[in-house]
């Protein structure tokens, strides 16, 4: 980087920088000036000093206005100034568009161009402005004038030539602002915000001035769209982490081994059913680490953990009601979507004093498939219920749940949603809105499903096998020892 400076910086030749060649020659210029009046100011001024003065005087202005005027170094000055406030404004933005960010972006190009403020926003509210009034508009103020709101929802850029078509909320008599240009932010396919420059008259918004905004919109939308993808990039390998940390625990892996070994002695077909099974959903649950499933796939391995669990505990404290059509049962979902609210309900919500009932209920709005997941449990309160994506939650729900809301923003971006309401020994609901995941036709699916099927079924079947037989010798072990070795939960139901 030092050596691109110096190249930037220093012109060949002398060695001297072109901001001190200038002054050398505008003070050159200056002392013959001086010189030349002095001179004739004398009664009898001497010709040499008059020849000499002159002389100098004159190559001096004729070489700062070649310094001046030599295009090659207008355009090198001007290339220079743009790449140091773009570099700038890269730095800057090294965490996203923050408030800090913005407010020091503004500051970066107000003086780089013929506006009088500028100003960027996100969607809702404006997160830096500088110039013109800058302390009647904050950072956090809510956007005011009708052509942010228009530039947003239209996603091209607008000139505005006058008070009225930018729709200033004060009266435009009393305002300095006569004209702007407004460019939308484009982050993907969505507009994420704007960059506004305000001008005190039309005059001021010149091509050179059209070009600027465009230029450092495109740049600040393409920075925007690195740190979001850098962004993804952490939060998919953090998901990955935090759901095989979620959804194979040691206590989870040991009641489960306890439960089948229990069955062995009292029901050695039922044993070797949940042995099986559980040597599917391990295997799966492994397989299914980042690529989206269809919600059949999905609703099958929420049964096939509900099956154990309803194992340990019995029927009289545990139901699982399950409502999708088969169409439904087509779309592709992320992995991992339903299965931690399940588990959440039966170790949080159960009461002692009646039957858990979790229902699943799955249907399609529009291009958004709704998955609600509810239960009758003991519920919770509205500061829990506010605060169950926080990680650090006193009630235990916090990574099991932001995990799943991490895993639904990384597929589906930010209008995925997922709503929690609960109330106190009634119950508690999740809704979790999956955008666009009805695009995805059924019978292309079904096809895409079936040959996946034919083409993996032996190498699944042996791998299923394998994994069974690993299970069977780790069960046969802790059967030996006590089932009630190892585990801190409650004893798993009678067969």
């Amino acid at each position: 980087m030092g050596a691109r400076e110096t190249e930037s910086t220093w012109t060949r030749g002398i060695g001297i920088p072109k901001f001190n060649q200038e002054m050398l020659a505008v003070t050159i210029a200056a002392l013959a000036a001086i010189t030349l009046v002095w001179a004739f100011m004398l009664p009898e001024a001497p010709a040499i000093v008059l020849g000499a003065a002159g002389t100098v005087f004159t190559v001096a202005i004729v070489v700062v206005i070649r310094l001046m005027m030599d295009p090659d170094s207008v355009r090198a000055l001007q290339s220079d100034a743009m790449l140091q406030m773009a570099s700038s404004m890269i730095d800057a933005m090294g965490e996203g568009l923050t408030e800090k960010a913005s407010q020091e972006v503004c500051e970066l190009l107000l003086p780089n161009t013929s506006a009088i403020a500028v100003a960027l926003t996100n969607r809702d509210i404006v997160l830096g402005y500088a110039g013109y009034q800058e302390a009647h508009n904050p950072a956090g103020i809510p956007i005011r004038t009708q052509a942010t709101h228009a530039a947003i929802r239209g996603g091209e850029t607008l000139v505005l030539m006058t008070p009225q078509e930018i729709g200033l909320p004060v009266p435009a008599e009393t305002s300095r602002i006569k004209a702007a240009i407004v460019v939308p932010l484009w982050v993907g396919d969505r507009v994420e915000g704007t960059l506004k420059f305000y001008y005190r008259n039309a005059n001021k918004i010149t091509e050179t001035q059209r070009s600027i905004a465009q230029g450092f919109a495109q740049l600040l939308a393409t920075q925007m769209a690195a740190v979001e993808m850098e962004t993804q990039r952490k939060l998919a390998t953090s998901m990955e982490l935090k759901m095989l940390q979620t959804q194979i625990n040691p206590h989870f892996l040991f009641n489960t081994i306890n439960t089948i070994a229990s069955f062995i002695r009292t029901d050695p077909m039922k044993a070797r059913t949940l042995l099986r099974e559980f040597a599917v959903f391990y295997r799966r649950t492994l397989e299914d680490s980042t690529e989206r499933i269809s919600l059949g796939r999905e609703l099958d391995q929420v049964q096939r953990y509900f099956g154990f669990e309803l194992a340990r505990f019995g029927d009289e404290r545990l139901a699982l009601e399950v409502n999708a059509a088969p169409e439904i049962q087509d779309m592709m979902v992320p992995p991992f979507l339903v299965q931690p609210l399940v588990e959440n309900a039966i170790k949080h919500a159960m009461a002692p004093e009646r039957q858990l009932v979790i229902t699943i209920d799955a249907s399609v709005d529009g291009d958004d498939v709704i998955i609600v997941v509810g239960d009758n449990g003991v519920g919770m309160t509205e500061e829990t219920c506010a605060n169950i994506t926080q990680v650090e939650s006193s009630t235990g729900l916090g990574i099991a749940v932001k995990n799943v809301h991490d895993r639904m923003i990384g597929f589906f971006g930010p209008d995925a949603q997922m709503v929690y309401t609960s109330e106190l020994g009634v119950g508690t609901q999740v809704t979790l809105r999956c955008p666009g995941c009805a695009h995805c036709e059924a019978a292309e699916v079904a096809v895409a499903d079936t040959a996946v099927v034919e083409a993996d079924l032996a190498a699944e079947t042996a791998r299923n096998e394998e994994t069974m037989a690993e299970l069977t010798e780790l069960v046969a072990q802790v059967s030996l020892e006590g089932a009630g070795g190892g585990s801190d939960e409650p004893a798993p139901a009678a067969g």
